[in-house]
């Protein structure tokens, strides 16, 4: 079965070179990659620059994605605040955040989902981490440790589907091997991203692990995009592969002890 799973930071809704708060820009965006699966960042709630507008429920009612979830992770002055979302066309059970907060830093957060997908002869939990990462190299590689290490992700079973993916300032290019140990695939030429009106930077990325292989990673080059935010969207086409054991979507199992 193919899913279609996009990673944009909106910057809000506002145009990365008009400063505009246009919303309908980034849905027309995103409309016409017909993503199944959307990680957002950088998303207003109750802030005066997007009208007080609750951009989660703005954009899932005009992109008809009635799964949403979404987690604040940056205070604004005035009032408001921003975070993660994700928004799904399949239903998602449960969600939380996991704080990647370094001390005296911006406040950073993956958002986790878990999905369920049903389609022809698929029927998948898919796991689900919408991050968006800090700025300094130092700061980014401390965040993805402390994500491999954290409870929910430690406890999966290797096999269970899992998508990873969002603003990661991956300057450099190097977060995909500090994931590669744990399990994670990716596409090595990742697209330029960064900045949206002339891309020189591969900021965003997304990675996946367990029954899912990868397709497909692609960037969108439309004129609108090149206007809505200050980032490219980019999406992975993966292929997630029928269910094959019994504990392959839950946590890992030890074996039962020998009898004696």
């Amino acid at each position: 079965m193919k899913l279609r799973v996009l990673s944009y930071n909106i910057h809000k809704c506002i145009g990365g070179v008009d400063r505009r708060y246009e919303p309908t820009r980034i849905c027309e965006v995103i409309r016409k990659l017909d993503a199944d699966i959307l990680m957002l960042q950088e998303v207003d709630a109750g802030v005066a620059r997007s009208k007080r507008d609750q951009q989660v429920e703005v954009l899932g009612e005009e992109l008809g994605l009635p799964y949403r979830s979404w987690f604040p992770n940056v205070d604004v002055r005035g009032g408001g605040q921003y975070g993660n979302a994700i928004l799904s066309r399949y239903p998602l059970i449960e969600s939380s955040n996991i704080d990647l907060s370094i001390r005296f830093k911006k406040k950073r957060s993956a958002l986790h989902a878990v999905l369920r997908v049903r389609h022809d002869n698929v029927d998948r939990t898919v796991h689900v981490y919408n991050m968006h990462l800090g700025l300094a190299r130092y700061e980014r590689k401390i965040q993805l440790q402390k994500f491999l290490d954290c409870h929910p992700f430690a406890h999966l079973h290797h096999d269970t589907p899992v998508v990873v993916g969002g603003d990661l300032n991956d300057v450099y290019g190097g977060l995909g091997e500090l994931l590669a140990p744990s399990g994670f695939r990716g596409i090595e030429r990742r697209p330029l991203t960064f900045p949206a009106w002339g891309p020189v930077r591969a900021l965003d990325a997304i990675f996946v692990r367990g029954d899912v292989d990868f397709m497909r990673l692609s960037r969108c080059d439309s004129d609108l995009a090149r206007r809505a935010s200050d980032h490219r969207p980019i999406v992975a086409e993966v292929s997630l592969r029928p269910h094959h054991a019994a504990h392959a979507d839950g946590h890992s199992h030890k074996p039962p002890a020998p009898r004696p």
